[in-house]
């Protein structure tokens, strides 16, 4: 696990910081995502599978995209995808089970709340506002261990994902890695990848977060 001594945590001011990711973290966005691929599916006449999408929300969106277009073709879908999203994903999405109770948690011990998501910049302050989510710093476009500068940059001491990828960006960061089972990696594959701590969902994050900070 990774020094914490709060004397030598990077970033602005002290105390605790505490970083989270967005999509099937904080925020629940299979149904809005889903709806944007069918949108693009109706619009080009390319079957896009939406459940296979929504099983691997997380890296890049021209990742995604590249599984359903020619190569040439993934810049362009990428910009209609991102004009089409706040219309149509962003009302569709809500807060995971626990995310609200996890932000409180961090609030009620003096922290600061740190969102950083692989989504672009605009959306992910879009779907931070939609859900009313009270936190200090929004960073998008980031994902993996590219997240781990973001993450420093703020002082963050934890980072909690789903994903494999947030498990990269905290050990970039040299924040704790918690891991939450509620995207497309069981806790036993994050476990396995090497997340420092693996919860089912948020639920229990206020627990273990007063044992972290105390």
């Amino acid at each position: 696990m990774p020094d914490l001594d709060s004397s030598e945590t990077p970033g602005n001011g002290s105390g605790l910081a505490v970083g989270f990711d967005l999509d099937l973290t904080l925020a629940d966005t299979r149904a809005g995502i889903g709806a944007v691929y069918a949108a693009l599916a109706a619009e080009t006449g390319v079957p896009i599978d939406t459940a296979q999408v929504v099983a691997r929300i997380g890296p890049p969106l021209e990742e995604e995209l590249a599984y359903w277009f020619p190569a040439g073709e993934v810049p362009v879908m990428a910009a209609r995808y991102r004009t089409i999203y706040a219309d149509i994903a962003v009302p569709a999405t809500v807060a995971m089970p626990g995310a609200v109770a996890a932000l409180e948690a961090v609030r009620a011990r003096g922290g600061r709340i740190i969102v950083v998501s692989g989504k672009n910049q605009a959306d992910t302050e879009r779907t931070v506002r939609h859900l009313g989510l009270e936190v200090d710093e929004v960073v998008g476009g980031l994902f993996g261990a590219d997240k781990g500068v973001a993450l420093r940059a703020h002082g963050a001491r934890a980072y909690i994902g789903d994903h494999t990828g947030d498990v990269d960006a905290a050990r970039a960061a040299s924040a704790v890695a918690v891991a939450v089972a509620t995207g497309s990696f069981d806790s036993a594959a994050l476990t396995a990848y090497g997340a420092d701590v693996v919860l089912p969902d948020l639920l229990p994050f206020p627990g273990w977060l007063g044992e972290f900070a105390a």
